[in-house]
């Protein structure tokens, strides 16, 4: 009887064992596919923020840790984008033209073709009548030369459809993560060595924000051989150190 259990024992534990080496195999690599599927979720909405912030800092002049108000930036701003047509020659650059001098030659030409008694029905007649009449676009060489301001839609400009009103402000939370926001730091006031100021920005999403719910101990192990790199241990853009074009540590 004592060998029968000693037998059966002995099995279990055999059994318990052979589970302990596949879960040893297994659970690192359930735990890296499920990483790798989350993140490209996490650098989509990195990459939407860092197209967000990039636009701010064009019109503003500096980038944003308010998230809230670079949502509100999407929302409710228009895009200004100038349609260009024609391009100056070297020889006009040469003679002192540039391209604010021959827009203001257009626009004067323009203003003054509009207070004649001649009716535009459309832009293009309006260029079409200044570039064969006006003497100053003339004698300038500007004929085929065009700049028109336009005011666009800022999310459709920047996203082409993928984010509205609706949905936008998802871009500023990190997936898998209960809601938690990116963290974003900037530094407008830093300078280069040669006097240049240059706003920074970064925006990260630690590991414990999206793998939280996964195996601590991998999770523990992906952190502690991240840090011994000297790797930020998660995925950011940007950095408020030194200018990096607002690069990914992933790209």
């Amino acid at each position: 009887m004592s060998k029968i259990i000693y037998r059966i024992l002995l099995g279990a534990a055999a059994i318990v064992l052979a589970i302990f080496c596949v879960m040893s195999v297994v659970t690192p690599i359930r735990f890296e596919e499920t990483r790798a599927d989350r993140e490209v979720q996490v650098v989509k909405n990195l990459i939407a923020l860092r197209t967000a912030e990039v636009e701010f800092h064009h019109v503003n002049g500096r980038y944003t840790a308010n998230l809230d108000s670079l949502v509100l930036f999407l929302r409710n701003t228009p895009k200004k984008e100038v349609m260009k047509e024609g391009a100056l020659t070297d020889k006009q650059l040469e003679a002192g033209l540039t391209e604010h001098k021959a827009v203001k030659i257009l626009d004067q030409a323009k203003a003054k073709a509009k207070r004649g008694k001649q009716q535009f029905a459309t832009d293009e007649e309006l260029y079409k009548y200044v570039w064969e009449n006006d003497k100053e676009v003339i004698k300038n060489g500007l004929q085929g030369f065009r700049r028109d301001t336009l005011y666009k839609n800022m999310l459709e400009s920047l996203y082409k459809g993928e984010y509205n009103a609706e949905n936008i402000a998802g871009i500023v939370e990190v997936p898998f993560s209960n809601g938690q926001r990116f963290e974003v730091e900037v530094n407008n006031e830093y300078t280069t060595s040669q006097g240049i100021r240059v706003p920074l920005m970064e925006a990260r999403a630690p590991y414990t924000m999206y793998l939280a719910d996964l195996n601590e101990q991998e999770l523990v192990n992906l952190i502690d051989k991240e840090t011994k790199l000297d790797h930020y241990p998660g995925l950011k853009i940007g950095d408020i150190y030194a200018p990096n074009n607002n690069a990914g540590n992933w790209e």
